[in-house]
């Protein structure tokens, strides 16, 4: 509980790429090699990824929410998420994504100290209000959510909520969790207002995620229930704020502490000219490179969705028999030597030099229980790094090596990281 990286390290340095823990109570196979992860994601008949072993956290996300659902259910409710996660859909929210991340920062006076972690809380929830739910500063609902979502992740973050998501028998109303069902209530007050207006004023032209759930057809052809678009809903929000701040926080850490990562960087935004288009951005390799060397260093997911076996099969000179839990531990596999050498070390060229296979670098999952929003969580790590680089002069408080902490799923830098605002860039674009 106090070190759990590095208790992970200790124990794949005595026991190899393959070894069981008791983890969450449930004795556990973790394999972290390429050879142990393409075996998990691969035979997908011996090894299934059902929703029952994620139950725990329904009272958040919901019964019908992705991470509960299985075989063709769970498989049609992604492919509804699908469209609005890629292609056209992506380029269009680049220009309101650097817009909010640029008009949160100009809240922050020249010469204050800030912790960086609460500003890109703030900015990856407008973000995820304005793309997931469509909504804009002024709408009845947005200031609502922007009250609920931080107070509700807030709260479920903490020790007392894991023992009660863990132990049923908690959930009593008192304490803890009755302020959570208490914030669970305003939660779903809006969602279900929203719902509500958007069936009662059908707008076709809309192409948010919610609209598109509000129009969406089930399997059986029938418009999808407002409980089931409800549950569908608060992973992709909890997720989007959180996990987006994390990786965005640890990019910064990266880029503030090594000038030499810095200026490369800036020497390759600089060359985009005054009014750069937003996929012309998210393409600079440079970019690219440190973008991925911080989600390989700390991942969005340090272990992967439980997966259960099936039908015994053999996994790394080892049979698993039927019933075994099984997960792919992300951030080992992002250790290893032979992958990367000096894995400790921030080295974005390693990215430049190497392609990486999904079996090797997989910062968001794999398989069918992959982030469903990987392409706009990278899309967003990269533009609101840029713009944040580009408009701003920052600088760390702390020069000291920032430590990862335990941050729900995420291990975000311990101090929130502590930043301060020098000035602004005048000649950005």
């Amino acid at each position: 509980m106090t070190d759990p990286l590095g208790y992970m390290e200790s124990v794949t340095q005595d026991y190899g790429d393959i070894f069981t823990l008791q983890f969450l109570f449930v004795p556990t196979v973790f394999v972290s090699g390429p050879e142990g992860m393409q075996q998990l994601f691969t035979n997908t008949k011996e090894i299934t990824a059902p929703g029952e072993p994620n139950k725990f956290v329904a009272p958040l996300v919901g019964s019908n929410g992705l991470l509960l659902l299985d075989g063709a259910r769970h498989k049609y409710r992604r492919k509804l998420l699908t469209p609005a996660f890629h292609g056209d859909r992506i380029r269009a929210y680049g220009q309101r994504i650097c817009a909010i991340a640029d008009a949160v920062m100009q809240q922050q006076p020249v010469g204050s100290t800030f912790t960086a972690i609460s500003v890109l809380d703030d900015i990856c929830l407008r973000i995820i209000l304005e793309v997931v739910f469509g909504l804009r500063e002024g709408d009845v609902r947005y200031d609502g959510f922007r009250q609920v979502v931080p107070a509700l992740l807030k709260l479920s973050l903490t020790p007392a909520m894991d023992f009660c998501f863990s132990f049923p028998i908690l959930q009593q109303n008192w304490g803890p969790w009755k302020q959570f069902c208490q914030l669970i209530a305003q939660f779903d007050d809006l969602i279900y207002g929203e719902i509500r207006d958007r069936r009662h004023k059908l707008d076709s032209t809309r192409s948010d995620v919610l609209s598109d759930l509000i129009f969406a057809q089930d399997e059986q052809g029938e418009a999808m229930p407002d409980e089931e678009i409800r549950d569908l809903v608060p992973s992709l929000i909890f997720a989007g704020q959180e996990a987006s701040a994390t990786a965005i926080a640890w990019a910064l850490y990266w880029v503030h502490h090594l000038p030499a990562v810095k200026k490369t960087l800036l020497q390759e935004l600089n060359q985009l000219g005054d009014t750069p288009d937003p996929m012309s951005i998210v393409q600079l390799p440079y970019l690219s490179a440190v973008c991925n060397e911080s989600l390989r260093i700390y991942p969005t997911q340090t272990v992967t969705f439980p997966r259960v076996v099936q039908t015994s099969i053999e996994m790394m000179g080892y049979e698993l028999t039927p019933g075994t839990v099984v997960r792919g531990n992300i951030y080992l596999l992002h250790q290893q030597e032979d992958l990367y050498p000096n894995p400790k070390q921030f080295k974005p060229e390693r990215f430049l030099e190497r392609q990486y296979s999904n079996y090797e670098f997989l910062p968001f999952g794999g398989g069918a229980r992959r982030c469903p929003g990987d392409v706009l969580a990278l899309f967003e790590l990269k533009l609101v790094l840029a713009t944040l680089l580009s408009h701003y002069q920052l600088e760390l408080v702390d020069r000291r090596p920032e430590r990862p902490q335990r941050r729900g799923v995420t291990f975000s830098p311990a101090s929130g990281l502590k930043m301060k605002l020098l000035g602004l860039n005048h000649h950005a674009w």
